[in-house]
């Protein structure tokens, strides 16, 4: 009778869980494009390719920090002090 009851709780309590999940087909049925699409999506294409013929060359740098950071490359930094057993440095 245990457990027949727990197997009861078990299946209510996964119940919800399971309704929950996303039904996603992984392995999606094929469809073929008739002409009139694929001519459709040639024509979208073409102009997608014309657009981004217009678009100028970057020639500046469009780093917003750039004027503000140093050109230089830092030095490494010097060798850290030691610690003495109290935690504060020695000099």
């Amino acid at each position: 009778m245990r457990m027949l009851s727990a197997a009861v709780v078990v299946v209510l309590l996964t119940a919800p869980a399971y309704a929950q999940t996303p039904n996603i087909n992984l392995i999606p049925e094929f469809q073929s494009k008739s002409p009139e699409e694929k001519e459709q999506d040639a024509i979208k294409d073409k102009a997608y390719k014309e657009s981004l013929k217009k678009i100028p060359d970057a020639k500046t740098s469009s780093d917003p920090w750039g004027t503000v950071r140093s050109t230089d490359t830092p030095k490494a930094a010097a060798a850290p002090a030691k610690k003495s057993k109290t935690g504060s440095s020695s000099q």
